[in-house]
């Protein structure tokens, strides 16, 4: 369920990027933006969707970690541990 999340999250994101470059796009024809303005701002929208997409997976990742303590699951290093106590 977390993955559908996710990956909804990832496609509205893409969504939206499309629909704002068609928008950009139209204003510069119509000459209402310069085509310099026009690509600072859609680079400004890419990096902010960078760093959201950073922070997402973070979240993401925060909330598998808790959820993986909460069932008692073992992890990678959790096994290692063991693997080192036992030699």
């Amino acid at each position: 369920m977390l993955k559908e999340i996710f990956y909804t999250g990832m496609g509205a994101t893409a969504l939206f990027k499309e629909k704002v470059e068609e928008e950009i796009k139209k204003l510069e024809e119509k000459g209402k933006i310069k085509t310099d303005d026009a690509k600072s701002f859609l680079e400004s929208i890419e990096q902010k969707g960078k760093e959201e997409d950073e922070k997402l997976k973070n979240k993401f990742k925060e909330i598998l970690k808790e959820v993986i303590d909460e069932l008692g699951i073992a992890t990678k290093e959790d096994i290692a541990k063991l693997k080192e106590e036992r030699q």
